[in-house]
């Protein structure tokens, strides 16, 4: 693998331009798009491929299952219906479609059983601190999002404190990709996410936004995920529905600071963003 590639379980990632990693969450209650893919307990694979092949047409580089919501007060799935919404949605997608596929997950068995079906990336909100998910991980070779989050999704907006929120996120990051490397991941395959709402105030986000550099400037690639969040509905004073122009800014911000993956709900407004911010960067 160059500098330049990323490879995820047979395929192949482009690092010389920012990559866009399109949500997909196969849940009834994710904040922004729940129930639209998965109704009456099950997967609407109609919907789904529909989804997928339009994501596809509009440049995503990346699709990003999740089978639990992680919105602020969101439960926990238990591990036989998570095993069901993602692996099935990975069979599904893999068969169609040659694209990197993340699964958004915590559960060592969810990822085995999804790169086995053919995810190329692990995309995991508790920094692989679950108990086998660090092994399980090294095991299966492919590149890992280690994120940053206080708490759990179901507690973790409830007063969320810090002393220095950059420090100790970085910290913590930090310390997460160590164990990473002790366990046999390799420093190229460690990407690393601040976790944007995820136990942390409007200061806190903005604050980490306003540093990013601090944490691209590290030996890790970094992904960022803002798309319609409630940080933007803050400043802006919208609902989730009007908060695409917010996340798009927010985006531009990222990439400037030297992100190289953004999570995304809206993926052709993002590509078209992304394409004209390469092409200044490329302009001589």
């Amino acid at each position: 693998m160059s500098n330049q590639t990323l490879t995820c379980n047979g395929l192949s990632l482009d690092l010389s331009k920012p990559n866009v990693m399109g949500i997909l969450n196969i849940t009834p209650d994710s904040f922004f798009d729940g129930g639209q893919l998965f109704r009456n307990g099950k997967i609407d694979e109609v919907v789904l491929l529909r989804r997928v092949e339009q994501m596809l047409s509009e440049g995503a580089d990346i699709l990003d299952i999740g089978g639990e919501s992680t919105r602020p007060g969101a439960s926990v799935v238990e591990l036989d219906e998570e095993l069901d919404r993602v692996v099935t949605a990975v069979n599904l997608i893999r068969k169609r479609f040659d694209v990197v596929i993340s699964v958004d997950t915590s559960s060592p068995e969810v990822m085995k059983q999804s790169v086995n079906a053919g995810a190329g990336i692990i995309n995991d909100i508790r920094a692989l601190q679950r108990e086998n998910a660090v092994t399980t991980a090294a095991e299966l070779k492919v590149p890992v999002v280690l994120m940053h989050m206080q708490g759990e999704p179901s507690t973790m907006q409830k007063a969320p404190e810090y002393t220095d929120i950059v420090s100790e996120v970085r910290s913590f990051l930090l310390q997460r990709a160590e164990q990473c490397k002790l366990a046999g991941i390799e420093s190229k395959h460690i990407i690393l996410d601040l976790g944007f709402g995820f136990g942390k105030t409007l200061n806190h986000n903005l604050s980490l936004m306003k540093h990013l550099s601090e944490f691209t400037q590290l030996p890790y690639l970094n992904l960022v995920g803002v798309s319609r969040k409630s940080m933007i509905g803050q400043v802006l004073n919208k609902p989730v529905e009007d908060r695409l122009v917010g996340g798009l800014s927010l985006a531009i911000q990222a990439l400037n600071k030297g992100a190289k993956f953004l999570r995304v709900h809206d993926v052709g407004e993002t590509v078209d963003a992304v394409k004209m911010f390469s092409a200044v960067e490329k302009a001589l």
